[in-house]
């Protein structure tokens, strides 16, 4: 009898950015990631400046195609928080991106290899036709299908977060 080759079950990777969270709500936070992923979970929290007293924390991730989506299903109860949650695209699955504000609500859309947003031909479709010969209105129609103000609001955190990474170096003698 032939053996069946060994086939390893599929591993989706991505990140969850967590722009901003009040530090009570913290260690919510990394419990409800752990039971999405599960295992448990410890981010390293600093300080997020575009927002004083909230926390950020950047966690890399493995698990099945769709851990992605319950990341994101699993903290958009907190209704305070900012965060992205990317899924990068594997050789049997699209990616995602995964996007949330307080005041916006949570936004999908499905990423291609090099993570670019891939609106589809049907959402392009309906945006021309309910924008008709409106350019105005096309154009603010393919900005909800890109997610452009969710991208907007979460902007200056990225940039604050970004600021945290730096480190100084100085010349010496």
């Amino acid at each position: 009898m032939d053996a069946i080759p060994n086939r390893r079950a599929p591993i989706a990777r991505g990140v969850l950015f967590m722009h901003s969270s009040p530090r009570a709500v913290c260690p919510h936070v990394e419990w409800s990631a752990g039971r999405a992923l599960g295992e448990a979970v410890n981010f390293d929290w600093s300080e997020q400046p575009a927002l004083p007293g909230s926390f950020r924390a950047e966690y890399y991730w493995e698990g099945s195609p769709g851990t992605g989506a319950a990341l994101a299903s699993a903290l958009r109860g907190w209704e305070q928080l900012r965060f992205e949650v990317t899924e990068d695209a594997g050789p049997d699955s699209d990616g995602g991106r995964w996007l949330h504000t307080p005041e916006l609500g949570i936004f999908y859309a499905q990423t291609d290899s090099v993570g670019n947003v891939v609106v589809p031909e049907d959402r392009i479709r309906s945006a021309m036709d309910s924008a008709g010969a409106n350019a105005l209105e096309l154009h603010r129609q393919l900005r909800l299908a890109l997610g452009q103000s969710w991208d907007d609001e979460l902007e200056p955190f990225r940039q604050a977060s970004d600021l945290n990474a730096v480190v100084w170096l100085h010349q010496v003698g």
